[in-house]
C-alpha cells in the first residue's frame, strides 16, 4: 500500500528577524523623536534669537530717548530772567534759555498785563486751542475773586487746592483739570490790589514750572 504523505510548509520567524524589526522600529521612532527635537530647537533658537534682537532694539531706542532729554535739559541752562512792568510790581522769574516770550498786552491798556512763553516759539495765541508753557497774567481783579473761579471745579474734584509758598510769597496753587481740554497747574499770587496767575497748560511742564519759574518767583509789594 502506497503512504501518501501531504505536507505543507508553514513560515516561520526566526530570532534574527525579530531583532531586525525590533532595531528597524527603533530606528524610526529615534529618527522621528530626532527631527521633532531639531525642528523645536530651531524654533526655540530663532525665538530667542528674535527676542534678543527686540531687547536690543528697545534699549537702542529708550537710549536715545534719554540721550535726547538730557541734551534738551542742558540746553536750558543757563536760564534766563524774565520782567514784568514795575508799576505792576516788577514780577520776574527764571525760565529756560530754550522759551519765547511773547506779550500779549503790555497792561498799559484796560485789560491787565498777559504775556505767554512756551519752548521754541510761541504758537498763536488767539485761536484759544493752543496749549502754553506758561502763561503770566496780572489782572485788576482781587485775589479772592480770581480764587473763587476755581471752586467749583475744586468741589467737583477736577482740581487740587493747596496754600504754598513760594520763594517767601504766599500763594494758592491748583492741580489738575483746569479746563475741559487743559491738565496743568496754576498758581495765584495777591500783589498789591492785583492778582498774579502763573499758569502751565501740560503737565509735561509741571518740572519747569515748579523748578525753575515757582522756585525764583519775586516781586515788589
Amino acid at each position: 500500500m502506497t503512504n501518501i504523505y501531504s505536507h505543507k510548509e508553514g513560515g516561520y520567524i526566526t530570532g534574527a528577524m525579530v531583532v531586525s524589526i525590533i532595531f528597524g522600529l527603533l530606528a524610526l521612532v529615534f529618527g522621528s523623536v530626532m527631527i521633532w527635537a531639531l525642528v523645536n530647537y530651531n524654533d526655540q533658537k530663532n525665538n530667542v534669537e528674535q527676542k534678543i534682537e527686540n531687547a536690543q532694539k528697545a534699549a537702542i531706542i529708550k537710549q536715545k530717548a534719554i540721550d535726547l532729554k538730557d541734551f534738551e535739559e542742558k540746553e536750558k541752562d543757563p536760564l534766563s530772567e524774565f520782567v514784568g512792568p514795575v508799576d505792576l510790581g516788577r514780577v520776574n522769574f527764571k525760565y529756560p534759555k530754550t522759551w519765547s516770550v511773547y506779550v500779549a498786552s503790555d497792561g498799559i491798556k484796560s485789560g491787565g498785563y498777559q504775556a505767554y512763553l512756551h519752548p521754541g516759539g510761541v504758537p498763536p495765541t488767539a485761536t484759544g486751542s493752543n496749549k502754553f508753557a506758561l502763561q503770566v497774567s496780572i489782572v485788576s481783579q482781587a485775589y479772592d475773586q480770581v480764587l473763587q473761579q476755581y471752586s467749583g471745579q475744586v468741589k467737583q474734584g477736577a482740581l487740587r487746592s493747596s496754600a504754598i509758598t513760594a520763594n517767601g510769597f504766599n500763594a494758592q496753587r491748583f492741580d489738575g483739570k483746569i479746563s475741559k481740554d487743559v491738565d496743568g497747574s496754576v498758581v495765584v499770587f495777591k500783589i498789591r490790589d492785583k492778582t498774579l496767575i502763573l499758569k502751565t497748560d501740560s503737565t509735561a511742564f509741571v518740572p519747569d514750572f515748579d523748578d525753575k519759574i515757582i522756585k525764583t518767583i519775586n516781586f515788589d509789594l
